[in-house]
């Protein structure tokens, strides 16, 4: 019975690694649908990913839900230590395989995993009643309708169920020391041990099956949920220390220049440019029409996007009324990216489809409405970018276009016959100051 129990273990293992390794192959094909990046590796990099990613740096901004994300980040961390002797006792048909080696340590190792295991759920719970309560601004919204809403609530139950596994596991296993020699013994776990009074008075043999109901529960939620984290908002565990490491480490005000248009510029000026020896690269659009147009870094953000609203919330286009949500924009990014992807994986038509991420998925009134003030890329708490992404759609619009506003247009015409936004020769721009000179 216990090597058939070993061979269930290793081919659910093996089924689940398949499913994940197949996710991120198709997720990696998508990311990989932009362009190159040009980003470079660099002692800030590493720094950046180090306190933004993993010290949780700019979520204590918010302090209530700062703490309670701390929590079940921390949790998340170290609970999986406790899944790896899961694991080996998959593989190996043991029970508790490190007890007898760390005697008395197990004890306390495991009552700090329990501690933790109640502190995510304790956070969970608060994060339901922020959500589905209380109805926090931030989680509205009309792109948060249906599935993002769902998945948020589904990922939160299913860490309290995991937890309570955990906890259930733990109360039986105590129980079932007493009445068999076989179990290792591990001493007392206190908040486990609250629960002991609901299984005394069982059989052993129940007791044996409702942990190891729980064990094989929380085995298998942990690989089911390492799968649907791939599909959903939370792929952000993952990605948010690549997106991090290769966020734009620019001051917030410096926007990127196309390259293209600036040797041209340079050249026009008589300045020396790169490559200046050999003929200009045929340049195939300007500005970003689909996601094959911006780059893979705009990509991978939108798919490390947490949907926790924050860029929205701080966003003064969103905060007056206007169509522009930037969480909308990664969200629009995401899911175009995927829709070419498994167009693709199925031998479609892909990018030929007949659709494209502007206007099919973004409107032309919601980047109009962008003040490119940076406020959506300094709010976030893993450096996504919305406005690089809104910025390459703008370019789109008036330099293949011809689209923009007729405002704009006036405006462009004025920097570039008079280098001022307003229509009066550079010759006058100081009058204004004379008349004051004069007056006082």
């Amino acid at each position: 019975m216990q090597y058939i129990s070993q061979i269930i273990f290793l081919l659910v293992v093996a089924v689940a690694a398949y499913f994940l390794y197949q996710r991120i192959s198709r997720i990696r094909k998508n990311i990989f649908l932009g362009k190159p990046s040009g980003r470079t590796a660099s002692p800030e990099r590493w720094k950046t990913m180090l306190l933004v990613a993993l010290g949780q740096k700019k979520m204590f901004k918010r302090i209530v839900p700062a703490f309670l994300h701390m929590l079940i980040y921390v949790g998340f961390l170290v609970i999986n230590l406790e899944v790896l002797e899961f694991v080996i006792d998959g593989i190996a048909g043991t029970h508790r395989i490190f007890a007898p080696f760390l005697g008395g340590f197990y004890t306390v190792l495991i009552n700090v995993f329990e501690f933790l295991a109640v502190g995510v759920m304790f956070s969970c719970i608060m994060f339901l009643i922020r959500r589905n309560v209380v109805k926090v601004k931030r989680f509205q919204g009309n792109e948060m309708k249906k599935w993002p809403t769902l998945d948020a609530n589904l990922i939160l139950v299913i860490e309290i169920v995991l937890m309570f596994a955990i906890l259930t596991m733990n109360a039986t296993d105590m129980l079932i020391q007493g009445q068999d020699e076989h179990y290792a013994q591990t001493g007392t776990f206190f908040f486990s041990g609250l629960l002991v009074p609901l299984f005394e008075g069982m059989q052993l043999s129940t007791l044996i099956f409702v942990e190891r109901f729980a064990w094989w529960f929380h085995i298998l939620g942990i690989l089911g949920f390492a799968v649907y984290v791939t599909y959903s908002k939370h792929l952000h565990i993952a990605l948010a220390f690549p997106n991090t490491w290769y966020s734009n480490l620019n001051p917030k005000g410096q926007m990127e220049n196309m390259a293209e248009v600036t040797n041209e510029v340079k050249m026009m000026l008589g300045m020396p440019t790169e490559n200046a020896n050999e003929p200009p690269a045929e340049i195939a659009r300007f500005g970003a029409k689909d996601v094959n147009d911006l780059s893979w870094v705009n990509i991978m953000n939108a798919y490390s996007c947490t949907e926790c609203g924050r860029c929205t919330d701080n966003c003064p286009a969103n905060m007056t009324g206007k169509k522009l949500s930037p969480r909308k924009i990664m969200m629009d990014t995401r899911d175009r990216a995927e829709e070419v992807g498994a167009s693709l994986a199925k031998g479609g038509k892909g990018l030929e489809d007949g659709k494209s991420l502007l206007g099919d998925f973004i409107t032309k009134e919601e980047i109009n409405a962008c003040t490119s003030c940076n406020a959506c890329v300094e709010a976030c708490p893993v450096n996504i970018d919305p406005l690089a992404i809104i910025l390459q759609m703008r370019r789109y619009v008036a330099m293949e276009e011809s689209g923009s506003p007729a405002s704009w247009n006036s405006m462009f015409q004025n920097v570039e016959t008079n280098f001022a936004p307003w229509k009066f020769p550079p010759t006058d721009r100081f009058k204004w100051a004379e008349e004051m000179e004069s007056k006082s």
